[in-house]
């Protein structure tokens, strides 16, 4: 049965499909998301939208929520949005789209200003129904908080962690920790010899900038172990930052 918010206006504009996960771990490991992300499609189908003019914005896949500055998929739909071009927005839930109160009411005013629907895993609403809008801005604050909450825990477990001398943080480049947990220097002659030569440059010219001035102008490259990915634990060569 259609959905009685969903005009013939609505329908002559495209409908937008924005999906985002917040890292790519989550990417990997939590597939049934992204699917159930992706399967929003079928929503915008059965209330009208041809397939061809449903545009799927997945720019975003490994990026945080808490900020839409580097979310380029976000800033490419609030600009369709704004120019009038979309006739439902698409998220599998507020969270989704966004978890900073600012950037989440920004986008309601331009669908509310452009007669954009709003579509999640809950429902069709109209930003221009005043019903509409107040659960559509509770549903923003909930997601704000439950980032609030979850930074919450995370950090107060870390310092659980802390307390108990359990927490383990990566060491700086030249440290490495042993089979034991304590820390030892890197083993590797040229790291130590890499890192000499920054104390002994240091010492020397007496300013840290003119230190990685000297390594860039020689074209001296500085090791650092890489934390994440593939290759992580792997030594790599790279100009000092």
């Amino acid at each position: 049965m259609p959905d009685l918010k969903v005009t013939a206006d609505h329908l002559r504009r495209d409908a937008y499909l924005y999906i985002r996960q917040s890292t790519l771990r989550q990417v990997a490991e939590n597939g049934e998301s992204t699917q159930r992300q992706y399967g929003l499609r079928d929503r915008a189908i059965a209330a009208g939208w041809p397939t061809e003019r449903i545009h799927v914005i997945d720019r975003d896949l490994g990026k945080s929520g808490s900020s839409a500055v580097a979310r380029d998929g976000f800033q490419e739909l609030v600009s369709e949005v704004a120019l009038a071009k979309a006739g439902v927005v698409m998220g599998l839930e507020v969270s989704r789209l966004a978890r900073n109160s600012a950037d989440w009411h920004r986008l309601l005013e331009l669908c509310a200003l452009t007669s954009t629907l709003i579509l999640d895993e809950d429902g069709i609403y109209d930003p221009e129904s005043f019903n509409d809008r107040l659960l559509l801005g509770l549903k923003g604050t909930m997601s704000e908080a439950e980032l609030h909450f979850l930074k919450a825990r995370m950090r107060g477990g870390q310092l659980n962690k802390a307390s108990r001398g359990d927490l383990k943080i990566g060491p700086p480049v030249g440290l490495v920790y042993l089979p034991d947990g304590t820390l030892a220097l890197d083993p590797d002659a040229e790291v130590q010899a890499a890192l000499r030569m920054v104390f002994t440059t240091f010492e020397r010219l007496g300013s840290a900038t003119r230190t990685v001035k000297f390594f860039l102008d020689e074209g001296i490259l500085f090791p650092r172990r890489l934390r994440k990915g593939l290759h992580k634990g792997e030594l790599m060569w790279a100009p000092p930052r």
